[in-house]
């Protein structure tokens, strides 16, 4: 397959996840395809309503910033040339599925861990923690994030009922400093993020406001 010298490198979504300590990479998961639409709603932090008036600017933290997209998985163009696709011949998008999903949850190392604790006798059980996860949605928009939903329609099978194609619907919360210490590595992404929000807003032209069928302010 050929494309034009000078077209474009297309840039895909994904999910990173890495070590919240130490930050090293343990997963990448690139979106096999990028959504057509990506939807975000931000709650505003502010005092809440009946308060001092003397506050009502007043601004309490970040908004919180939740993201929705759907994500389509499929196997079909693997399938064309089984040769070259065993893991697509043999699972179907099983393995994708699974790299989403395992997001979520605890590690089968984890639980039985802690299930040898309470055998033990363990009065307290620290819960267990689960890498940072980050979506990335160009060199702009790299985000900590917790998955907050998380639902699988599978939509077509192999005839060994591996799934074959199959959409996933996403929902994700951005964790700020109102979740996270703000020493934590997780934070200062969400700074960086911050940051890069500001200097995009400076980059846009400055209103009149003749503009809007005003001389001044009153």
């Amino acid at each position: 397959m050929t494309t034009f010298p000078n077209s474009p490198r297309l840039i895909k979504g994904g999910i990173v996840l890495i070590d919240p300590d130490g930050g090293a990479v343990q997963r990448i998961i690139v979106l096999q395809y990028n959504p057509d639409t990506l939807s975000r709603s931000l709650q505003i932090k502010a005092l809440s309503e009946g308060g001092d008036r003397s506050e009502a600017l007043r601004l309490t933290g970040p908004p919180v910033e939740t993201i929705k997209l759907d994500v389509e998985i499929d196997a079909t163009d693997q399938l064309e040339f089984p040769d070259q696709n065993q893991t697509a011949t043999q699972l179907g998008i099983h393995p994708q599925l699974a790299a989403l999903e395992t997001i979520v949850y605890p590690t089968s190392g984890q639980l039985q861990s802690n299930n040898s604790l309470a055998q033990a006798g363990t009065l307290e059980i620290v819960p267990m923690q689960a890498p940072l996860t980050l979506f990335v949605w160009s060199k702009n928009r790299v985000l900590p994030v917790r998955l907050t939903d998380l639902s699988v329609t599978e939509e077509a099978f192999d005839p060994a009922l591996n799934p074959i194609r199959a959409k996933v619907s996403l929902g994700m919360r951005v964790l700020s400093v109102n979740d996270l210490d703000f020493d934590h590595r997780g934070n200062s992404l969400f700074m960086a993020y911050l940051q890069q929000k500001e200097r995009l807003a400076a980059q846009i032209q400055a209103g009149a406001l003749n503009a809007l069928g005003i001389n001044r302010i009153p």
